[in-house]
């Protein structure tokens, strides 16, 4: 799979194989990536066009958000930097929490109502496919 451009960053998008979110963040550090940060409305459209027309628009993907710091506050672990652009879907980020006690601390894209790709809280170890990037 090619890097994907728009403006300076490229983009890998991980999709041979589901990882959790550690994992998924290691595989893109080992190849000199890291898992995407989105800081603009146009980096977010045209990384759901690209994985829409990949055919994979209604799988969900890792980015490198995390609130694992201080819950309710997200950042981009790829950066350290807190989101500035966020595209949330409707009652995100919520935290779940989840019979085995588990909670929601990692951002992934997932189209869940039909509406694109929109961002959501899940558990880090769930496993799905990711976005690496290269600035």
């Amino acid at each position: 799979m090619p890097l994907l451009k728009l403006g300076e960053k490229r983009y890998y998008l991980g999709i041979f194989f589901k990882a959790n979110w550690y994992k998924a963040n290691r595989y893109c550090r080992y190849h000199g990536m890291q898992l995407a940060s989105i800081d603009t409305e146009e980096e977010n459209k045209f990384l759901q066009e690209t994985i829409a027309s990949q055919g994979f628009g209604l799988e969900h993907f890792w980015t490198s958000g995390t609130d694992q710091g201080e819950e309710g506050h997200f950042f981009w672990m790829s950066t350290g930097r807190p989101l500035t652009f966020t595209n949330w879907n409707a009652g995100e980020p919520n935290n779940f929490r989840y019979e085995n006690g588990e909670e929601e601390h990692c951002l992934e894209l997932w189209n869940r109502d039909g509406k694109g790709l929109k961002w959501n809280d899940t558990p880090c170890s769930f496993e799905t496919y990711f976005v690496c990037e290269v600035n």
